[in-house]
């Protein structure tokens, strides 16, 4: 079966190539030269994940599935939530993005966090939505060299390593994205 993963972002697809099934021809919008970028209006997790997974849908006609990640952070009302990506302008850059988080955080007591992540599928002319979830809290400061964005500041409940730590299998497992991808995953293996 052939499935579009409506991203430009290598370290996802990475992420979800080793975590679904060999059956399923996986493509991102660079394998099919989609360049353009998806402009990101929605006001929550959902909405964007849905705008994303539309747009591409309608383009290529394939099963597509589109994701929306957010990290948020008690102390900061849910911030940066949906716009996680771009929480210190747009240029996406996650060193400045982290930054900005431990400077907003130095001296916060409540370090509680959570990342979020929305997947909205596209399967036979229908829209599904899937959720995970992992709490945790927010370091002091970045640990380790895996992962991407803000795993260096992110340590999971019930682990003494941030996600940056973690090997991609042990990160997999536990991780908003992994949950939420599993979810996927049942869902197509049922149909």
């Amino acid at each position: 079966m052939k499935l579009i993963f409506a991203t430009h972002n290598q370290h996802k697809l990475e992420e979800i190539q080793q975590l679904i099934t060999p059956s399923v021809e996986l493509m991102s919008l660079n394998d099919l030269g989609f360049l353009e970028e998806i402009e990101e209006t929605g006001k929550d997790l959902n909405e964007n994940a849905l705008i994303k997974v539309q747009s591409v849908f309608q383009k290529f006609q394939i099963n597509t599935f589109a994701d929306d990640t957010g990290l948020e952070i008690d102390s900061l009302n849910g911030d940066p939530g949906v716009y996680s990506a771009r929480y210190a302008g747009d240029e996406k850059n996650s060193l400045a993005n982290m930054q900005k988080v431990l400077t907003l955080m130095k001296g916060q007591l409540n370090r509680k966090a959570r990342f979020r992540t929305v997947i909205a599928l596209i399967f036979n002319q229908q829209e599904f939505l899937f959720e995970g979830v992992v709490n945790g809290e927010i370091l002091e400061d970045p640990i380790g060299a895996n992962g991407f964005g803000y795993d260096p500041i992110f340590k999971p409940e019930g682990f003494n390593l941030s996600f940056a730590q973690m090997d991609a299998a042990t990160k997999n497992s536990i991780s908003h994205r992994g949950r939420a991808v599993e979810k996927l995953i049942q869902f197509i293996s049922c149909h």
